[in-house]
């Protein structure tokens, strides 16, 4: 898009999560609004971020599935900054969150790796200096979350929260193991103690692992946005199907096949 100035829409959003108010999608304002406006609206938000007095600390990822790309034309995944004020770690496996004006949230099951180093080479898991389970809780301005792959991106990857579990170090004698875990293992996903939904790490990318080297290769590819670098957070795509979350519930994901602790949320 010719001269595109981010920064109004950025404002727009910025203020639509702030306020609840529900905004319609950009895709459906400019049949020109591209990945690079969107991401260059990404940008702007975290910019409007650090001048409110809260940095990024990571990125989350969305469309970890390769049929999804077939389905919306892309070419990669996609992804948002994440932030210091929007991610808790859970306290012995367990926390709580708050729910204020937020439109319909939904929660999803996801491995979280936080790096040791820039992810490079023939194994990401090598710039890995910990993972754990986690919940991402998603939210969506626009209506009956309708929307496209852009306005995911400028929409902040509609990211509201995220729980960190009890973190595993990664020793490199481990990795080897750890790339066979991390492609089969299985999570269930509990609301109230009734089991909802079942997934896989099978179910981003075919591994966690690599969802992250594909992340840090979509990000090299995007002139003009800072590598993954030492000390962020990746939260790497939902296991299962988002669900959706409400005030009183209590979410519990357990994985069989990794030995990763349980996380346990609870929604106040």
């Amino acid at each position: 898009m010719a001269s595109f100035d981010p920064n109004p829409l950025a404002r727009e959003i910025f203020d639509a999560y702030s306020t609840g108010h529900v905004i319609s999608p950009p895709s459906a304002r400019d049949a020109a609004f591209d990945l690079d406006s969107a991401y260059a609206v990404e940008s702007e938000l975290v910019r409007l971020r650090a001048a409110a007095g809260h940095h990024a600390v990571g990125r989350k990822v969305g469309f970890a599935n390769k049929a999804l790309w077939r389905v919306l034309g892309l070419d990669t995944l996609a992804w948002a900054h994440m932030y210091d004020d929007t991610v808790q770690h859970a306290a012995g496996g367990r926390a709580r969150l708050t729910l204020p004006r937020w439109y319909a949230p939904k929660i999803e099951p996801e491995i979280v790796f936080g790096l040791r180093a820039r992810p490079g080479g023939s194994c990401a898991l090598a710039a890995v200096e910990w993972l754990a389970l986690g919940f991402e809780i998603i939210d969506c301005p626009f209506p009956d979350w309708k929307f496209q792959p852009v306005d995911f991106v400028a929409a902040f990857g509609f990211h509201a929260a995220l729980v960190v579990g009890e973190p595993r170090p990664v020793a490199a004698g481990a990795i080897p193991a750890l790339v066979d875990e991390l492609s089969q293992f299985k999570v269930v996903l509990f609301r109230d103690d009734r089991l909802v939904e079942e997934g896989s790490g099978r179910n981003v990318l075919r591994s966690p692992a690599l969802c992250l080297a594909e992340l840090a290769a979509a990000i090299a590819r995007r002139s003009g946005i800072e590598p993954l670098t030492a000390g962020e957070l990746v939260s790497t795509g939902t296991l299962t199907e988002s669900k959706p979350i409400a005030h009183g519930e209590t979410w519990t994901a357990r994985v069989d096949g990794i030995d990763l602790p349980s996380v346990v949320l609870r929604v106040v």
